[in-house]
């Protein structure tokens, strides 16, 4: 009895074990992880195929290159018709919303409108001109989105204007993956939604989950990792996508209230309670700068940022203590 009891612990079936399992798809169109904490490799699949049910269902309702979901029906019908859609889109966008008005017009969903004349794949040998970068941005505007929830409808001012959830998107389910996961009784995990974070519970060993972050100037070392208990973490950069123009550096990210492209910063990392907030921080404070947006940030309660500028000098709002978490 001893021996076949030694057998069982030594190959993980002991009473009350649990596994953590982990699997990674590609899913819209980015890389996907999600790791659980489950009794067995039976319930953990269980576990795992739940959460990608979750984000192909959460796709059909918010993506804008789906041309049937409720999101493309609004884009379809900008400034023709108010579209009624269900009441979980509405609240998303309720939401978005409010954060455009938190950062002042620097996290707008509506930047889908946006004539794309910045090209990031080096196709670009010159900047745009003033005129055109002014007439790119004349279609958005989170101020034209008109929302009545007692009908459930949505509708855009301008013909042309379209939403896009890129920025908020992939952190909203995430949050919903949680959720789902826990009220299915999956007692810890971590979903990666191509790099929005979000964890619950703790690991079988009674450890924290830890998420390490880069400093994009030295994209192979982690300079600090982080303990994460029921909390989310979100990474904007520019690291990878930007042009350069008469010495200066501009990213992928576009201030939508000017058309140009954020400055000065390269990696903006935000927690929060939640990775929806933590994903529409991120790209909000990333266009603000690194003075406006730490000040906003330092204003937030509950919120934590690092910031790398272009000169791979980091910064940390004032509730993040980085020596603790730094590795030599």
């Amino acid at each position: 009895m001893n021996k076949l009891l030694l057998i069982l612990v030594l190959f993980g079936f002991q009473a009350n074990a649990q596994l953590i399992h982990k699997r990674k798809v590609s899913l819209l169109g980015s890389p996907f992880e999600i790791t659980v904490v489950a009794k067995d490799t039976i319930q953990a699949i269980q576990f795992e195929d739940d959460a990608i049910a979750e984000v192909k269902r959460i796709e059909n309702l918010i993506s804008d290159w789906i041309p049937t979901t409720p999101l493309s029906e609004i884009n379809k019908n900008s400034g023709k018709q108010a579209v009624k859609v269900p009441l979980e889109l509405i609240e998303l966008i309720e939401r978005a919303i409010k954060i455009s008005k938190l950062t002042d017009g620097a996290f707008d969903i509506s930047y889908a409108s946006m004539d794309k004349i910045w090209k990031f794949d080096g196709s670009m040998t010159a900047m745009p001109s003033p005129e055109a970068i002014k007439k790119s941005v004349e279609k958005v505007g989170y101020q034209k989105i008109i929302v009545d929830k007692e009908k459930q409808t949505v509708m855009l001012k301008d013909e042309g204007m379209k939403l896009g959830m890129g920025g908020i998107g992939q952190g909203y389910i995430a949050d919903k993956i949680k959720v789902l996961l826990k009220s299915k009784g999956c007692v810890a995990g971590l979903v990666n939604v191509s790099g929005d974070i979000s964890t619950w519970g703790k690991q079988p060993n009674g450890e924290q989950w830890k998420v390490g972050i880069k400093n994009p100037m030295n994209k192979n070392k982690i300079f600090a990792t982080f303990p994460l208990e029921d909390t989310a973490v979100e990474t904007s950069g520019s690291y990878e996508k930007y042009v350069t123009f008469n010495g200066k550096r501009y990213s992928h990210i576009i201030d939508t209230r000017t058309g140009y492209p954020a400055t000065g910063l390269i990696s903006v990392s935000i927690f929060a309670k939640t990775t929806e907030l933590a994903d529409a921080l991120a790209t909000g404070v990333f266009v603000m700068g690194k003075d406006t947006g730490m000040d906003f940030v330092n204003q937030l309660p509950g919120i934590g940022c690092i910031m790398v500028d272009e000169d791979g000098k980091v910064s940390t709002s004032k509730n993040i203590d980085l020596k603790k978490y730094q590795h030599e």
